[in-house]
């Protein structure tokens, strides 16, 4: 049977369920909400009456011969990450009927039981992302420089052991790295920009530690900071990794230069070899798209290019009649 007047007529579709307690709408509403279902509007009762809509969605219509008992109180759910509308339902202590994943494990499918005898069948799993150009983990032929503040030597000469183990560890030979050391955070912005004005440096890692304390001096040399590093790489074109920590107290920057938080040196070392790999990816690119670009405007250009003189002389030359 072909559809009635024109598909847009069709605007909503509204499915009632009898019997919800206020306690058991008020939490399924939160439930929706939280595994990416949005309103389309607040109504009067928020909390216990609500309009949801999903990025996108179908309408299927089955006859449950094999589950009847399941009639009008079925919901099927599709999403891209079923383990974390599963932890969801584990923190609102949802009873799972069922769990099942693919043997590949890429793919998942469990039932939830949800509060006024509604059960919920999600199914899903992770999508391919898009293909698109990245950077690897390889430093081997690069050269890196790391930018060390002085201030706060008990954490940040940890920050550099550990960017000098990411960088070996990545492929980048030892004679490749240089270190320089400055007075404090303040100096690294101006200190990194000059050595990648030099264009000796694939990439630098700025390695500092910034503690908070009784003024605002903290608030002001952490803005500076940040915006100078980040200004440097953006003008110069050369990357700069960013290890500087920003803590409120010294043990926040102990965890944080090789203990429970790991080492944000080391970090900021396989960033600055990522970056220095996708830089040389982009740039062969470029060249590439460069070349093909001027061997098609040469080949253009010669179709256009008009007949010289003597090729001109020649062909409105006449050959002479014989004797």
């Amino acid at each position: 049977m072909k559809p009635y007047g024109h598909r847009e007529m069709l605007q909503d579709l509204h499915i009632g369920r009898w019997g919800l307690k206020p306690s058991e709408a008020e939490t399924l509403i939160r439930f929706l909400e939280a595994i990416g279902f949005e309103r389309m509007y607040e109504s009067k009762d928020a909390k216990h009456s609500a309009l949801f809509t999903a990025p996108r969605g179908v309408l299927s219509v089955n006859l449950l011969s094999q589950a009847p008992e399941l009639a009008g109180r079925l919901i099927v759910v599709g999403v891209t990450n079923p383990d974390v509308v599963f932890d969801l339902a584990r923190k609102f202590n949802f009873q799972v009927l069922s769990d099942s994943a693919s043997a590949s494990g890429d793919s998942r499918a469990f039932s939830l039981d949800l509060p006024g005898g509604i059960e919920l069948h999600v199914v899903g799993g992770a999508q391919e992302p898009p293909p698109g150009l990245e950077g690897k983990l390889d430093g081997t032929g690069k050269r890196f420089a790391l930018v060390v503040s002085r201030f706060n030597a008990f954490i940040t000469e940890r920050l550099l052991q550990g960017a000098i183990d990411a960088l070996r560890r990545s492929g980048a030979q030892r004679s490749d790295i240089t270190i320089i050391r400055v007075p404090g955070s303040f100096e690294i912005p101006s200190a990194a920009r000059t050595l990648a004005e030099t264009r000796q440096y694939d990439a630098i890692v700025c390695l500092g530690c910034l503690l908070r304390g009784d003024t605002a001096h903290y608030d002001v040399i952490v803005n500076e900071v940040a915006r100078g590093i980040g200004q440097a790489a953006q003008e110069t074109g050369v990357p700069h990794a960013f290890g500087v920590l920003t803590c409120e107290t010294l043990e926040q920057a102990i965890d944080r230069a090789g203990l429970k938080m790991g080492n944000k040196g080391f970090e900021a070392a396989l960033a600055a070899v990522e970056m220095a790999s996708l830089q040389a990816v982009i740039g062969r690119r470029s060249s590439a798209v460069r070349k093909t670009t001027v061997r098609r405007q040469s080949a253009a250009a010669a179709k256009r290019k008009p007949a010289s003189r003597t090729s001109r002389a020649s062909r409105s030359k006449k050959p002479r009649p014989p004797r």
